[in-house]
């Protein structure tokens, strides 16, 4: 890590517009230099000296204004770059393998009768990027560490799969089984980097473009807080992102750079693949997206290596004097460069350099097949050899390495640089036979004109495949590898959880505020208290959690270099070096980003973290529900607690705040484990079987999401004899109904518990029904298992039926159920069919709205006296009742006029 006199200063140029001159003859002389450089040598020498100057003062640590943009062509000149400690010519051989089988691959996976296709051409214009990579610069973990991170290009994944079977670590029946990954097991292979689905190979999904570059942002970044807080040794780690320049669209992409050069997270590496093209077109076909990339990394602080042009150029920009090629570089659009990739070498003559009498007398002695062949940067090993050790060098800042390519590079006219390369799966035997004549493979026309076109190894035993080897042994072990070496925590007793079982009194509490309770006494721990890594999107102390302030401190890596404004206060702000918590400002998708880089680090690096995510509910599976897809595809691990959850109890904030959804769209996710608690024993029993399920002996690959509320409660001690069971699966009877003869039964979950308990009181009081209270702690979790009963039973008819848990739970249970929440009814609708009896639902459909809690429920016509109506005209519908009390309780409630109903309690923002 670098120190802090290595880092860049918060303010990196500027230009002293106010400061006096104190030697104005000195600085005429400058002028008058510079004057004279002007008239005597023209613009280019003295824009020259201007930049060479430049380029001292930042050797001399002098502060500059930051040049955004610079010329288009290579950071690293000639004259500086390293010695190649490679074989170039072995190199090459086996790059050539590794395109050929990468691509007969996928053409093989679109033969009549499976046609499940494929990605062709952004391996082939990446793939001398990832061989430079793994030739050199990528660590394994053999050592006992988490080596490098490396964030491959999803759909690149066939060249990383084509490497892998050179090296025997696949076979020729995973090749054959690409994108099969069911009907050719054991040996499918997913279609893009899937760690769930290739637990021992990918560590990181990265095909949901724009979730790569700010995944290998916070996981640079968990590096260093893990170092920092003495949990694991990362000091070697280098974090490798390899992205396409289209994808730099997402917002995702750019918009958590200036984090990693704030915390100076010279750990990290992007390396942004630029063939110019999307998926169907240019990326800035007018434009230039080197260019305008370069700006946007070096405005946000990192440091920018160009690798644009390969070494058959380095002649001509020699004799450059007048700099007329370097500004045809800088004029030309992207556009035209995709056309002059498709074009042939006297068009190139005419049209790059045919109208200036100075380029064209720098290629006169060239012909026509050398200029077609003047390359780009990122397929040039020692350029990208350079590039790579760079970036890997250089202190203080991320990097960012631009690599200009051509898309389906290799691949022959078809396929190069053509707009529609993306979607192009199959190659023709003529293309075969083009392409295997690029690459020198000794491969017949015979096998290539009948049947499959076969793959290319050179022999176990081969010159190229012992290099492989001996490279990877030389840097730690193969890559991609995922391993676990994390051991189960010693989690700890009852007795924890003791405190919020009491429950809290007389004191009225949120969910929310026990939960933090509970999580106080887990930090305390001395076996996993450490562990834990508390994540907040700039909302701490609306959570409650400005308690941890002055114990577990905020992270960053620069301390707190200024005194605090509510210094003076028991629960002022504190940042420090080895601080537990990630304040990651208002960003959510940098604090799930932080979630899941924690919830997996203990396969990253062997050490497991325990992530606590607390956030707005409606801001977080809407919000960032594709990273936690994200998240369960890592297989990561941890608790996401939906703060101020409910339609209707987050009172005045209006509609962008209501969440009477997050529970179903959290049902959307295998890996997550849902709940909706309604008092503290219920969360510690939870929070309890979770630490168990996600760190103990058998570990799963779950997370769990809690939805909690900011509306004080008194919450009761747990009962003697607690359906523990219940709890965890999904369902048990809280309050069994004492009086009235008409049985009914409620189910609640959440905040809606105690609307239920009232509504039992209101309809023994008013109506002689005797109704049940369940607390549904899990309406997702109900499902889950109902669904799973039902899929046994379709396959094994012959077997004993399986009867849903929620179905076994409920039996005996007499007369109509009905279900509430503050969700909308699609919640508990899930578990409707497995019901025995009448079920109907009452819920928060549509949008919420700022009002008094009481107004809203009323709205809604999830409040008790709505629950009380709701059970009797199930118990009409029964015949259990007469139709005519329905009037009478609609009219003695006001359920018609939302004023009418009390406001209940108002603020408790935790």
């Amino acid at each position: 890590m670098a120190s802090g006199s290595d880092r860049n200063p918060i303010i990196i140029g500027g230009l002293p517009s106010q400061v006096p001159d104190f030697d104005p003859e000195e600085t005429q002389e400058w002028l008058d230099s510079l004057d004279a450089a002007v008239d005597e040598r023209g613009r280019e020498r003295a824009r020259y000296l201007m930049l060479r100057l430049i380029e001292r003062a930042r050797e001399k640590r002098v502060a500059v204004p930051e040049m955004r943009s610079t010329d288009y062509v290579n950071t690293i000149p000639t004259r500086a770059e390293p010695f190649f400690p490679g074989n170039e010519e072995i190199e090459r051989k086996i790059l050539n393998a590794t395109r050929w089988n990468a691509a007969v691959m996928v053409s093989r996976a679109q033969r009549p009768g499976i046609g499940v296709g494929g990605h062709i051409a952004t391996f082939a214009s990446s793939a001398s990027l990832y061989d430079v990579g793994f030739n050199h610069f990528f660590r394994g973990k053999d050592e006992g560490d988490g080596g490098d991170q490396v964030f491959f290009q999803g759909h690149a994944s066939p060249g990383i799969y084509a490497r892998a079977f050179l090296l025997d670590r696949l076979s020729e029946a995973n090749l054959d089984a690409f994108r099969q990954e069911k009907s050719k097991a054991p040996h499918g292979l997913s279609s893009y980097p899937h760690p769930r689905l290739m637990p021992d190979f990918w560590e990181f999904p990265t095909v949901s473009m724009g979730l790569g570059p700010i995944g290998a942002i916070y996981q640079a970044r968990m590096n260093r807080y893990m170092h920092a807080r003495g949990i694991a040794d990362t000091s070697k780690s280098q974090v490798w992102a390899f992205l396409g320049d289209g994808e730099m669209d997402e917002p995702e992409s750019l918009g958590q750079l200036t984090i990693a050069a704030r915390e100076g997270l010279d750990n990290l590496t992007f390396v942004v693949n630029c063939n110019l093209q999307r998926l169907d077109g240019p990326v800035r076909g007018n434009g230039k997206v080197i260019q305008e990339l370069e700006s946007v990394f070096r405005g946000a602080g990192w440091n920018v290596i160009k690798l644009i042009w390969d070494r058959t150029w380095d002649p001509l920009l020699a004799q450059d004097r007048d700099g007329i090629l370097v500004n045809r570089m800088n004029t030309t659009p992207d556009g035209q460069f995709q056309t002059y990739a498709t074009e042939s070498g006297a068009y190139i003559r005419e049209h790059f350099f045919g109208d200036d009498q100075r380029l064209r007398a720098m290629v006169e002695g060239m012909t026509d097949d050398q200029i077609l062949h003047l390359g780009r940067g990122g397929h040039d090993h020692k350029k990208i050899y350079a590039a790579f050790k760079a970036a890997v060098e250089h202190k203080g800042q991320p990097t960012v390495i631009l690599a200009k390519t051509v898309k389906g590079w290799t691949l022959g006219p078809n396929f190069e640089g053509r707009n529609a390369t993306h979607q192009m799966k199959k190659l023709t035997v003529d293309d075969l036979k083009r392409f295997r004549d690029r690459l020198h493979l000794p491969i017949s026309d015979k096998e290539l004109e009948s049947g499959a076109p076969p793959y290319y190894h050179p022999g176990r035993d081969s010159e190229e495949i012992q290099y492989m080897h001996d490279r990877r042994q030389g840097l730690g072990g193969y890559v991609p590898t995922r391993v676990v070496r994390a051991e189960p925590l010693a989690l700890p007793d009852d007795k924890t959880y003791a405190t919020v079982k009491k429950g809290s009194g007389h004191q009225s509490i949120a969910t929310t505020m026990a939960f933090v309770r509970l999580l106080k006494d887990l930090m305390r721990d001395k076996e996993i208290g450490k562990r834990f890594v508390l994540i907040a999107p700039d909302e701490y102390r609306t959570f409650g959690m400005d308690s941890f302030f002055p114990s577990a401190k905020i992270y960053n890596p620069l301390g707190q270099q200024y005194e605090s404004v509510d210094r003076e206060l028991l629960l002022a702000y504190k940042e420090s070096p080895t601080g537990q918590m990630l304040h990651d400002g208002i960003s959510e998708a940098g604090c799930t980003a932080s979630l899941i880089a924690a919830g997996s680090a203990y396969a990253t690096h062997g050490e497991p973290l325990i992530p606590v995510y607390v956030f707005y509910s409606m801001f977080g599976f809407q919000r960032t529900g594709d990273q936690f897809w994200q998240m369960s595809d890592q297989l990561a691990r941890g608790f996401v607690l939906g703060a101020t959850a409910g339609r209707t109890t987050l009172t005045g904030e209006g509609l962008q705040h209501a969440d009477g959804h997050s529970q179903l769209l959290a049902s959307t996710n295998p890996g997550c484990v849902a709940y909706d608690p309604a008092f503290g024993f219920e969360i510690a029993h939870i929070v309890q079987d979770g630490l168990r399920r996600m760190y103990g002996p058998d570990s799963e690959d779950v997370f769990y999401y809690l939805t909690v509320y900011n509306e004080p409660i008194q919450h009761p001690a747990e009962p003697e004899n607690v359906d523990v069971e219940g709890i965890l699966k999904g369902v048990y009877r809280f309050s069994e109904g004492v009086a009235g003869s008409i049985p009914a039964q409620i189910v609640a979950s959440g905040v809606a518990v105690p609307w239920a308990v009232e509504a039992q009181k209101i309809l023994a009081e008013d109506w002689n029904v005797k109704a049940d209270v369940w607390s549904a702690t899990s309406w997702n979790e109900l499902r889950r298992d109902a669904v799973a009963c039902e899929e046994h039973n379709l396959l094994h008819p012959e077997e004993e039926q399986r009867v849903p848990y929620v179905t076994r739970k409920f039996a005996g249970a007499e007369g109509p159920f009905v279900a509430v929440s503050d969700w909308m009814r699609a919640v508990p609708d899930q578990i409707a069919r497995w019901v025995p009896g009448t079920y109907q639902s009452l819920g928060a459909d549509g949008f919420g709205f700022a009002d008094t809690r009481g107004a809203a429920r009323r709205f809604f016509h999830i409040d008790a006296q709505s629950i009380v109506v709701g059970v009797l005209t199930e118990l009409a519908r029964e015949g259990k009742v007469d139709r005519s009390v329905l009037k009478q309780a609609i009219d003695r409630y006001q359920l018609l006029d939302v004023s009418a109903a009390d406001p209940g309690a108002a603020g408790g923002d935790a």
